[in-house]
Order: structure tokens, then sequence, then C-alpha cells
């Protein structure tokens, strides 16, 4: 898999906090290229930078909100402008924001939560597809969540509904795409503890009751993420598309 993906060139957005960082260090340690995007992490992203240059590889990091169309188009392509092309990309940004049940949601909420997780997607996907077409072969990886399996927790409504719509997003694109050679898959991780996601909305006690639920009886981590992505990233000329891997300790399965 590491010599699969030397000297390739990879955009991952959201890539310097949570699964994003560790996603990031992953492919770099893979042998690829990579164009960082960041919302507000742009210590960790220069830190990235500096991984990336000690083991001899090119990495710049790119700042911008994804939710406007234009500094998504900026982003994809100030990419090929600074590595020379684009093979993969990795649709990881996203957030619930805030917990909300249905009667407390307002419309302006409901757009945000979309916008961050959905629609942003769609903005850097459209934009990368004309790079990634002129490849023989390339590959999309997109982040979901086991809430857009389940349904999520109480409060994240809007959230999970933008997490089941990526799945949905996955499966239309990779029959679209396929015949230009570019396969499209997703993973749905679970409960993954020590990211900011996690400290941020999920309790102790709601932790502690999801873990004890678990098969293998842990919750998951940022590498457990990780290595899925790398693997469907290295997958660019391989025969895996339209598929998402469930990362959840088999809490779910399908």
């Amino acid at each position: 898999m590491n010599n699969k993906l030397t000297g390739k060139n990879i955009l991952i957005t959201a890539g310097a906090q949570g699964i994003g960082e560790a996603i990031t260090k992953h492919l770099i340690d893979s042998g690829a290229n990579l164009a960082i995007h960041y919302f507000s992490s742009a210590d960790t992203a220069n830190k990235l930078i500096e991984y990336a240059a000690s083991k001899g590889q090119k990495a710049v990091a790119i700042s911008g909100d994804l939710t406007d169309e234009a500094q998504a188009n900026a982003l994809v392509e100030k990419t090929v402008s600074e590595l020379g092309s684009l093979d993969i990309l990795i649709n990881n940004a996203g957030s619930l924001v805030a917990r909300k049940l249905l009667n407390e949601m307002e419309t302006d909420f409901w757009h945000k939560v979309m916008d961050i997780n959905l629609t942003s997607m769609m903005f850097v996907t459209r934009a990368a597809t004309p790079h990634l077409t002129k490849n023989e072969n390339s590959s999309i990886v997109n982040l979901a969540s086991l809430a857009g399996r389940k349904g999520g927790h109480p409060g994240s409504l809007v959230y999970s509904t933008s997490k089941g719509a990526i799945l949905t997003f996955t499966r239309a694109l990779s029959a679209e795409l396929g015949p230009q050679g570019v396969r499209v898959n997703a993973v749905a991780p679970g409960l993954i503890l020590g990211t900011s996601f996690h400290n941020t909305h999920t309790t102790k006690e709601s932790a502690d009751e999801t873990t004890a639920s678990i098969p293998i009886k842990r919750a998951g981590n940022a590498d457990d993420v990780a290595r899925a992505v790398t693997y469907l990233a290295s997958e660019y000329d391989g025969f895996i598309t339209g598929a998402t891997l469930d990362i959840n300790g088999g809490v779910y399965n399908m």
C-alpha cells in the first residue's frame, strides 16, 4: 500500500485536526504529497508540512471556508498549482456544530450544518473532478458516520441526515465517475474518542455507555479511521467503488 501512494498528490479537507490530522500523517507516511486544507488549525497544518518535508515529500497548507463556493474552488485550483496535479481527494470536513432536537431546530441552523457537511463536499468534489479525471485512475474517499447509518443520538438530527446523504452521494457519484476512471468510497466511523468532536459533543457517561455496547469492548481512535482511509485512497486502481467501510468495532453491521 505504501508503494502505491508514493508520489501521489492528495487533497484532504480539514486535514489538520482530529481524524483529519491522523489521516494526513498516515498519507505522508505512505509517501504521498499533500495539500492540507484547514479552517482554524494553522499551527498544526504547518507542523504537518514540516513532517512531510522531513520525509522528503511536499505538503502545502491552504485555508478556507468550504461552505463558500468561491473558496472551495480556489482550494482545488491552488492544490493543483502547488502540487502539479491531483490524484486523490479526501473529503473529511464536517461538524455536528451543536445538539438540537427537531422542536429546537432553526432553519438557519439546519442549513448551516447541511452546508458544512454536505454542500461543501459537493463544491470541492465538483471542482476536483476535472483534475481527477485527467488521470487513468483516481480515488475519492468521503467521511460519513455511523450516525448516517443509525440516526445518531438525540440532538444530532441534521448531522445524521447529512451523513446519511453522504452515503448516497458516494454511491451515486461512484456510478457517475466510474467510466472516467474515478473510484468513490466512504468510511463511516462510530465512536472515535480522543478527538475534539467527541470531546465537545459527547459526555463521558454517554461514551462509557456506548463503549459497553461495542462487541470488541473499546472505543475507536483516529488511527483506526486513518488506516482505513489510507487503504481506500490507495485503491485508485482497484475494484472497490461505491462502498462504505464501517469502522465501529462491530456495534453495527449491514
